[in-house]
């Protein structure tokens, strides 16, 4: 009996710890969840080696649950998939998981609580999530994810008038390049630095960056489920 006891209270801390985790993880959900809607102005540029996309002007549009688009007034976004998940509350409300605390880091002078959420659904598109959090304020900083079929990406987010309502100024997501699927019938070539023009080596792992700045919320306002179709 007394073993047993001695057993129970030696994994009490831990059960604590769990309930830690999920309840941060929580936190931050409510926080996102405050938002049904919005539109947000601002600007994006594309680094990517074999396209040249001039900074655009654009329109970020968001409706519950999953409804997420970007809108370029001057032509097509070449957006990798899993940008859809630029907006934190997609990730949080793509189904079950399970929450695993993986310690502490630091972005920039911010402390971060890091957070893998390992989905229970086996045939989801996501393996794995892994959030870096900032306790006090109860936001995302960072977050890297893994797909069956789009490859690894990682946003970074940076905060400022729109905090309390978890959504950030400025997004930058990254991306392996050769794991980025170009529309059919779109085809580009790229720079090898001889002069010359060459296809693009898809084994080699590149790196390909989209960030965004965005300028200003409407939030909870209606968004036309038109504007997604």
């Amino acid at each position: 009996m007394k073993k047993l006891l001695l057993s129970i209270l030696a994994c009490f801390p831990l059960l604590l710890f769990a309930q830690d985790i999920n309840a941060l993880v929580q936190k931050v959900k409510a926080k996102l969840e405050q938002v049904n809607d919005y539109e947000a102005a601002g600007k994006m540029k594309t680094n990517v080696s074999f396209l040249k996309v001039p900074i655009a002007t654009i329109k970020l549009y968001y409706k519950k649950p999953d409804k997420l688009k970007i809108k370029n007034e001057k032509g097509i976004s070449f957006i990798p998939k899993g940008a859809v998940n630029i907006n934190m509350a997609n990730v949080l409300n793509s189904g079950k998981f399970t929450v695993l605390d993986a310690g502490s880091d630091k972005i920039g002078n911010t402390v971060v609580k890091v957070v893998k959420l390992l989905p229970e659904d086996d045939n989801a598109d996501v393996v794995l999530s892994t959030l870096y959090i900032d306790e006090t304020n109860a936001v995302i900083r960072r977050a890297k994810t893994t797909t069956k079929d789009n490859g690894t990406y990682e946003l970074e987010m940076n905060y400022g008038k729109y905090l309390n309502y978890g959504l950030p100024d400025r997004i930058t997501f990254s991306f392996n390049t050769k794991d980025y699927k170009m529309p059919k019938g779109v085809t580009f070539d790229f720079e090898d630095g001889t002069g010359t023009k060459k296809p693009e080596d898809k084994s080699k792992v590149k790196k390909g960056k989209v960030e965004l700045d965005l300028k200003s919320y409407s939030i909870n306002k209606g968004v036309s489920d038109a504007l997604f179709q």
